[in-house]
Formats: structure tokens, C-alpha cells, sequence
């Protein structure tokens, strides 16, 4: 198998460690925190019960919700000097003085760059310093500035897309920072409202939606603390919470002359972009400190700003209690002046937050990409406002071109977690904003990354804006409206008579009990132990060998009858079955097959299930011939169906270096057993015989890349083709190392397909070789917006339906497909909904595969019976009966499948009668059978014991 390359949201913060970890912000929760304090409000409920991840991983959003793409002025536009622009703090901090994106000139290609992506509406800032050169709002605006922003503005309209406009996203005027200190003085919040009420004035007759500052937080805490924002001021522990007292002063002053001078007549909306991040408690442990630590980290980030406008008007009490004496205070005018100054809440979620939180994550808890608990965090923290997502987006690599897999993926789990909110926690957000729409000059970071959906090659001077995939990724997305179901609608119909539904296990051995055909006589508890002691010398007369002495067998295929199963696939094991083992093995599987056979279910059985021990060479071929021919002859009269080998195209991973000889010998050791049983044992038995190749399905990674639909194509036949091309033909019946011979000999080898297939993967090229890729060169990686079980199977029905699809276009229909071996770990001990979902969807998607595509598929069969300690340890647990220890209870799922078993699949509401197929009722999903059925050789009718039996009577008779 390719190399795993598991994408998952928590992988994402690999990138993080590029960072350091800001001392100002480990400043703001480096207190002692108190833990008599109780978390207060519904949002700790969401520590206390973690939202359901799982649910809901399709649909659409509501069709009035806004799509949009956005910008800022300083990474973009360029021209730091052109047309009268004043200098900004950031052009000094960085001495950046090349075009950038150029997009003060290439304005009109930005637009048809955002026609492209199909969006509502289009979120960018405008340039202080481009409109006041000086900061100054009552001196002369610069007119080209003024200019270019009314055209851009204009255009917008033009092409039926609403600006969104941000009035200051962090370039403040260099002028003001040197005459006032920047946004450490007070007077600076009056500035920016006169700045604002131009704005407003002029722009405001086409806009519906102001923003009037970008992120705050960042500002405040890498501007004026740690210095790793322009100004780049550092020193003084007081400086952060002054400029983010001043700032918050300043929106309000700047929502306030909206509200009173120009909502009237232009009916717009106002609001101030608050970025957040998300933690979890440590080792998911929601402790009442623990709760509290988390509540405390967010309200040191986004409740800074939030509390005092969309809360009490102040600020968060934990933050003023760690910080007394430095943080400003609101006076009580100033609180109510203060709160509700915004028309809906805009929230920022992406990387420059989520790097700060980094360093925000103490005592353990844990930095999430999570934007679905923040949206929710902020429904239940601050009276359910309206939510714009301003901004959502993450990085690449500088390298990174067009090519940009990773942030699709990045980009839909962000946009899946807010369809959640909308659609399950009923979060009301109506837009949301892609970051950003260019590769630009990235701040601090300059050209060291890309956060673009259009990629610029800056080392050229036109300037081109090139779509990535991501940008192809966003437009269908736009156009669809979120997800649609990849699934088909559902189909209404039944499997026939002859359709086999089973059961699928390994190795079918289980330690019995020798009670009846031991000779020996025992003494129990002498000692007092509860011992047995034999008693030397004495033999006693037993009766003859019979199935009955392996009380195993009818428990466990009791348990198999009550799901309803036609067929019962399961293996061998060889070593127990070899020349000179204990005939007892032999008469224990003879004995399973027989009651099989008692009880109307036909047995699947495989010879060898790997596990340690493998054909290797020529001699271990030989060898598993001979045991192929022993098993025919032994069992041959009882079996009608064989599997050879369970998925040999697995064993590459244990024999990575030698993986083509190893798959060369496992091809031939079936061939032969297949060739031996055609000719020696097909006549009289009339059985057929397969092997079992493991089949999961992939799709395209990228489905935008030709690279990537070809290495679909090369995983597909590597993991299928090379053993079954060989078999049934396909095209490459002749690569690899086999003799023309041995080609022969595999021809025709098979008389059905069988396929064990689990779940679905993306599939990208990798370009370096390791031992397992080296063949196909690609990897695998899964999208962290499918569900998932426990230990990470993906759960993806249309991917059964593909895989058989893929194998009847290649292979044609002359040979039945079998779908040996499917299932999925389930932790629920009774009602294991997420198997019940998989049961129902994936024979779903096998019924399509029959009825709308015309595949030949003769079965299904589930994995597993019963769960094993064994599996309980691993957390693997597969089997639709609890394990032994917890007295063999049926889950929910016997029922499930049992009852589509029962109608032969899904049948019109208006013919819901079980089909009669020929063949005996296996029983019925009870718990309380099964445990009669268990211990029936230890019930004794006593008089307790026929009280407990009537007080059950009626419901076996309900049974």
C-alpha cells in the first residue's frame, strides 16, 4: 500500500511551529487562576458536551446566504507612493516598496477575477493613506485616491456584487504615528471617526456593509507588545490594552455618526471584524479548572473586544482581574455609550489568530481549527447575533503554485464546520468570506507565502492573476451552494432470491470444551479452591466423539442465525490444519460446517487469512497446494464456495522490499489451487473458487489536476490490477515477472470477483519513492469533512459504488462480483447508530450498483460477528454481537440488517411485505435467546428457574 498521508485539521499546525511563541499574549493568561470561580453561561456546554462531529457532512446552505471573497490594501495594491499616497506605518516597518499584486493598477483584472469565482460580494479595505495622505480627515482628500475607490466601488455595483469595505485594516497613517503616538493617544479615535464620516459620505451611497477595522487584537498585541506588527512598538506591558482601549473607542465613535448622520438614507449595516481562535481542554478532560481555563483563553482573545460591544459594555471580568492596574476602565456612561455599537458580528478566522493562540494554549489545552465552536461559542455568549465570516482562509508555502491541494481541503473544512452551525446549532450566519482572493506581499512574512485563491508570479512584472485549484474548488462550490450529496437520491428496489447476504470473519478456531470425550475422572473443590483434581487410575467409558462435545459452535452460530444471514464466510487456520496436527481441528471445523449445513446457511470458506506466514517462494507454494488439496478433500462435500488467499495485496506491506516476488508466488499459489480443484474436485463438488483482494476506493485528491486522476488510475491497478489483469485480463496481463508459463496458468483462474472494501481515500502523486510506492507513486490522504468512526474510517457509501463500477467497466460483467468482507468500528455497546448507518447506506449504494449500473453483484456480506477482547483492547470494534464477556447482546444493527435481509433490500412504502425466498427462518434478533442459547448446557429447570422462565414466556412469544 502507498504511503498514508492523513489530513486532518490537528496535522494543519505542523505549519505553526514556523512561529514564536508571543510573550505578550502568554502575558495575558500567565496569572493565577482561580478554580473556586464557576464557568458561567450555555457556552461551556460546549466543553462539557462536545458538539456531535460526525453529523451532517453534506448539504446545502440557505439560498438567501451570501459568498464572498476578500483583500487588504497593503498586501495587494502596490503603489505605496503613486498618485499622491501618503506613507503608512507598514510601509515603513517594511521598507516594502515594489508593486506587490499591483492591484492599485490592476483593479479592473481583480474584479474579473472575483466575476470568476461567482461571489455575492467582495471584501476589501480601503487605504488611509491613499485617500488622506497625512491621516488627516479635515485637510484636502487626495482626489486620485478618492478616485480609485469610487470606481472600484462602481464597478462593483455594475457587475451586481455588493461591496463590503473595511476602513482600516492596520496601515495607519505613518504621519499620526509619529505626531500622536498613534493609537497610545486618545485624540487618535476622533481622527479616525472624521476619517469614517468621509468615508461614509463619500462611498456610502453604494455600500451596504462598513467594517470599520480589521482584527484589533492583532493590532493591539503584535503592534503595540511583542512588536512583530507594525508600529513595532515594545516595552511597556500597559501599551496593548491602551491601543485596544483606543480602538474600541474609536469604532464606536465611527458606529455612532453612522447611526445618527447616515443610516437614515442609506440604510447600510456596521460592524468591526473580531478575530478569534479555539481551544479544548487538556486531554479532553472538561474539569470545572478546566472550563474555566478555556473560558478565560477566550475571553482573553475575542472577549477582549466582544464583551464591551456586544456584552455588558465592559470588559471581560477575568481580564480585568488579572490585569488590574494596567487594563483602562470604562466609566458607567462610557459602558452604555459602549455596547451594541455594531449591526451584526464579523468574525476573522484564520491564520494570524490562530498562530497568537498558539501561544495563548497553557496548561495543556489545546489549539483547535474549530470555527464551528466559535460560531456556536458566539451565538450562546452574545444573544444569537447575525454572523459575517470576514475572514477564513490559511497558507502555502511560497513554492506552492497553482497547485494547492492542501488548502482546498483546509478551505472546505472551514466552510463544512460553518454548514454545520448554520444547519444543526442553527448559528445565524448569512456570508461568508474566502481569504484571500491574491498571493500578495503577506505583511511581517512578506513573499515567504501565499494565501491567494489566484497565484501571482511575482518575479514577473505583468502581474497575471492565475487560478489555482483552490479558486476552481470555491467557484463550484459557490455555484452549488455547499455540498450536495455525492450519493445519488435513494433507490427503491430488492436483491433477488439467490442474492447472498452474510457474515464475514478470520481465522474460525475457538478453545472447546473436551468434557464429553475426556476419560479421565475429577474431583471438584476438594482444597476448597474450586479446582478439579483427577483421580488417577480410573478411566471411565465415554461416549463417542460428536459435534455437540464443541459447545462454542452452537452459541456462535446461534448468534449468526439471528441476523438472518444466508451465508457465513470464514477461514481456516492453516498451521492448525497441517500434516501431523491434532485431528480434533479437523473434526471442529467438520463440525461447523455440518451444522452450517443443519442449519440452511452456506459456508464461505477461506484457506489462508495472512497474518504472519506467507507463500514467499517456490516451496511455500508448493506447500500451500498440498494444504489447498487437503481442505478440498476434507471439507470439499460441505463447502460450495472458496477464497484461496484474503487479500494478497496487502501482504506488500509486510514485504515491501520484495513485494513483486511475494505478489508473483501468491498469484501462482492460487492458480494452482484453483487449477487443482477445477480439475480434481469441481466435477463431484461443484463449488467455485476466488481469492479475496482488499478494494477501497480513491478519488482524485484534486480533482482539478490530470496528475491526480492518474494517479487514481495507477493506485486502482496497482491495488487491484496487478492480480486480477493476470486472472480475467484487463490490459496488463503481462507486467511483471511471471514467465509465459505462468501467464497461462493464471489465465481464467477465478470463477468470481471477491472484494473486501472498507472506505474511501483521496489519492495524490508523491514524488518520493519509498519501499510501499514505488510502483505507482502516490499517496493517500482523507477529507477531514467525511465522517469518520473511532479509529478513523471514513464512511463514504459512494465509494462502494465507484469501486464496482470500476471493476465491471474493466473486467465486463461474465464473472459475479461478492462483496466479501464490509463494516465499521463501532465503540456504542447497544445502539451502534453509526453501523446502522453504514449497513443501510452501503447497501444502498450495492443496489445501485445492480439496478442503475448493471453490475452483477451477487453479495454482501458484513464484518464482523461478534467483537473479541482482543478487538476491545485495539478499539476495533466491528462485530454486530458484543463480545463474549458481555454476554453476546445483539446491537441495534442485527436488527437493521436483518430486517433488509428480511425485504431482500428496500422495498416502495406501498409492498413492505417480507419477500418468502426458499429456505428455513433463522431466528430472531432476542437478547434473551441468545443467553438461553449460550448456557442451555447449564439450565436446569428448577423452581427459580421456571419462574424466570415464565416471567419471559410472553416475550419469546412476542419473538
Amino acid at each position: 500500500m502507498c504511503v498514508s498521508l492523513f489530513l486532518s485539521l490537528t496535522t494543519s499546525f505542523w505549519w505553526l511551529t514556523m512561529f514564536r511563541v508571543w510573550s505578550v499574549c502568554v502575558s495575558l493568561v500567565l496569572i493565577l487562576w482561580g478554580t473556586s470561580e464557576k464557568v458561567q453561561g450555555k457556552a461551556s456546554k460546549l466543553w462539557l458536551q462536545p458538539l456531535n462531529k460526525t453529523f451532517l457532512q453534506t448539504g446545502v446552505f440557505p439560498s438567501a446566504f451570501l459568498w464572498g471573497v476578500g483583500s487588504a490594501a497593503f498586501p495587494t495594491e502596490g503603489s505605496w507612493d503613486a498618485d499622491g499616497k501618503g506613507e503608512s506605518v507598514w510601509d515603513r516597518f517594511t521598507r516594502h516598496t515594489d508593486p506587490s499584486s499591483d492591484s492599485y493598477i490592476q483593479w479592473e483584472e481583480d474584479l474579473e477575477s472575483v466575476r470568476y469565482l461567482g461571489v455575492n460580494f467582495y471584501a476589501f479595505s480601503l487605504s488611509w493613506t491613499r485617500i488622506f495622505p497625512d491621516g488627516n480627515a479635515k485637510a484636502h482628500p487626495n482626489p486620485a485616491g478618492v478616485q480609485h475607490y469610487r470606481r472600484l466601488i462602481g464597478k462593483l455595483k455594475e457587475l451586481q456584487m455588493e461591496p463590503v469595505v473595511t476602513l482600516f485594516h492596520w496601515d495607519f497613517p505613518q504621519v499620526l504615528q509619529e505626531r500622536f503616538g498613534g493609537w497610545l493617544n486618545r485624540s487618535t479615535a476622533d481622527v479616525f471617526a472624521d476619517y469614517a464620516a468621509f468615508c461614509f459620505r463619500t462611498f456610502g451611497a453604494k455600500v451596504r456593509y462598513w467594517i470599520t477595522m480589521h482584527n484589533p487584537f492583532l493590532l493591539a498585541v503584535q503592534g503595540y507588545g511583542t512588536g512583530a506588527h507594525a508600529p513595532g512598538v515594545t516595552g511597556d506591558p500597559a501599551d496593548p490594552f491602551i491601543a485596544a482601549h483606543n480602538l474600541l473607542r474609536a469604532h464606536a465613535k465611527a458606529w455612532h455618526v453612522y447611526d445618527k448622520h447616515f443610516r437614515p438614507h442609506q440604510h447600510g449595516k456596521v460592524s468591526i471584524t473580531l478575530g478569534s481562535h479555539w481551544v479544548e481542554p487538556p486531554h479532553a478532560q472538561a474539569t470545572p479548572t478546566n472550563l474555566e481555563l478555556c473560558q478565560k483563553a477566550m475571553e482573553a482573545v475575542i472577549g477582549w473586544f466582544a464583551e464591551p460591544i456586544y456584552g455588558s459594555g465592559d470588559y471581560p471580568e477575568s481580564l480585568k482581574a488579572s490585569h488590574r492596574g494596567v487594563i483602562p476602565e470604562f466609566s458607567a456612561q462610557e459602558r452604555l455609550w459602549m455596547k451594541g455599537t455594531t449591526d451584526f458580528f464579523s468574525l476573522a478566522f484564520g491564520r494570524e489568530t490562530q498562530r497568537v493562540g498558539q501561544g495563548l494554549a497553557r496548561f495543556g489545552q489545546t489549539v483547535k481549527l474549530d470555527l464551528r465552536s466559535v460560531l456556536v461559542w458566539v451565538q450562546q455568549t452574545y444573544g444569537d447575533p447575525q454572523v459575517l465570516v470576514a475572514e477564513s482562509g490559511w497558507f502555502s508555502d511560497a513554492s506552492v503554485g497553482v497547485e494547492d491541494t492542501v488548502a482546498i481541503y483546509l478551505m472546505k473544512t472551514f466552510i463544512m464546520q460553518v454548514m454545520q452551525a448554520v444547519s444543526v446549532d442553527a448559528v445565524r450566519v448569512f456570508g461568508y468570506t474566502a481569504w484571500s482572493l491574491l498571493d500578495g506581499f503577506e505583511w511581517n512574512h512578506g513573499y515567504s507565502m501565499r494565501t491567494g485563491l489566484f497565484y501571482i508570479d511575482f518575479s514577473k512584472p505583468e502581474r497575471h492573476r492565475v487560478p489555482k485549484t483552490s479558486a476552481h474548488f470555491y467557484r463550484r462550490l459557490v455555484k452549488d451552494n455547499g455540498f450536495p450529496t455525492e450519493n445519488t437520491p435513494r433507490i427503491e428496489g430488492r436483491f433477488p432470491c439467490d442474492f447472498q447476504f452474510g457474515v464475514s470473519e478470520s481465522v474460525h478456531l475457538r478453545p472447546f470444551s473436551p468434557q464429553f470425550t475426556d476419560p479421565q475422572l475429577y474431583r471438584w473443590n476438594v482444597s476448597g479452591n474450586g479446582a478439579l483434581t483427577r483421580v488417577t487410575g480410573v478411566l471411565l467409558h465415554t461416549q463417542p466423539a460428536q459435534c455437540t462435545d464443541f459447545l462454542f459452535i452452537q452459541k456462535h452460530l446461534f448468534l449468526l442465525g439471528v441476523t438472518g444471514s444466508s451465508h457465513y464466510r470464514f477461514a481456516l487456520d492453516w498451521t492448525q490444519l497441517a500434516p501431523g496436527r491434532d485431528p480434533e481441528k479437523v473434526r471442529f471445523y467438520r463440525c461447523v460446517l455440518m451444522e452450517l449445513q443443519r442449519r440452511g446457511i452456506r459456508p464461505v470458506v477461506t484457506l489462508y487469512h495472512p497474518s504472519y506466514r506467507s507463500p514467499s517462494n517456490a516451496s511455500a507454494v508448493e506447500a500451500f497446494v498440498s494444504y489447498a488439496v487437503f481442505c478440498y478433500r476434507e471439507f470439499g462435500a460441505l463447502v460450495s464456495t472458496w477464497i484461496t488467499i484474503n487479500e494478497p495485496n496487502r501482504l506488500n506491506e509486510a514485504y515491501a522490499e520484495e513485494w513483486q516476488t511475494v505478489a508473483r508466488h501468491l498469484l501462482l499459489a492460487h492458480a494452482k489451487a484453483w487449477h487443482i480443484y477445477d480439475a480434481q474436485f469441481r466435477r463431484k463438488q461443484g463449488g467455485a473458487v476466488s481469492l479475496a483482494l482488499h478494494a477501497d476506493w480513491v478519488e482524485p485528491a484534486n480533482p482539478f489536476l490530470e496528475s491526480h486522476k492518474s494517479a487514481q488510475q495507477q493506485f486502482l491497478e496497482f491495488e487491484l490490477g496487478r492480480f486480477l489483469d493476470p486472472l480475467i485480463g484487463g490490459g496488463n496481463e503481462g507486467r511483471g515477472n511471471t514467465s509465459d508459463d505462468e501467464r497461462a496458468e493464471l489465465k481464467g483462474a477465478l470463477d468470481f470477483v471477491a472484494l473486501n472494501h472498507f472506505t474511501t481515500y483521496l489519492v495524490l502523486p508523491w514524488k518520493q519513492p519509498t519501499p510501499l510506492n514505488q510502483e505507482h507513486g502516490c499517496a493517500l490522504m482523507m477529507d477531514a469533512t467525511w465522517k469518520v468512526s473511532h479509529r478513523g474510517q471514513a464512511l463514504v457509501p459512494w465509494g462502494l459504488r465507484r469501486m464496482l463500477g470500476w471493476v465491471r467497466n474493466r473486467y465486463g460483467d461474465h464473472l459475479p462480483i461478492i462483496v466479501t468482507a464490509t463494516g465499521v468500528d463501532d465503540q456504542a455497546v447497544h445502539d451502534d447508530q453509526l453501523r446502522q448507518s453504514y449497513i443501510r447506506s452501503y447497501l444502498q449504494e450495492a443496489l445501485k450498483a445492480r439496478e442503475l449500473d448493471a453490475v452483477n453483484l451477487r453479495g454482501f456480506y458484513i464484518w464482523k460477528l461478534q467483537d473479541l477482547e482482543a478487538d476491545q483492547e485495539a478499539d476495533l470494534q466491528f462485530g454486530l454481537f458484543s463480545s463474549a464477556a458481555h454476554h453476546s447482546r445483539p446491537k441495534a444493527s442485527v436488527s437493521v440488517y436483518r430486517d433488509i435481509i428480511s425485504h431482500r433490500g428496500f422495498p416502495s412504502a406501498a409492498d413492505l411485505r417480507p419477500l418468502t425466498c426458499r429456505g428455513a427462518d433463522n431466528g430472531t434478533s432476542c437478547e434473551l435467546c441468545t443467553r438461553i442459547a449460550e448456557n442451555k448446557p447449564l439450565l436446569f429447570f428448577s423452581v427459580p428457574s421456571i419462574n424466570i422462565w415464565r416471567r419471559h414466556k410472553l416475550k419469546l412469544i412476542q419473538h
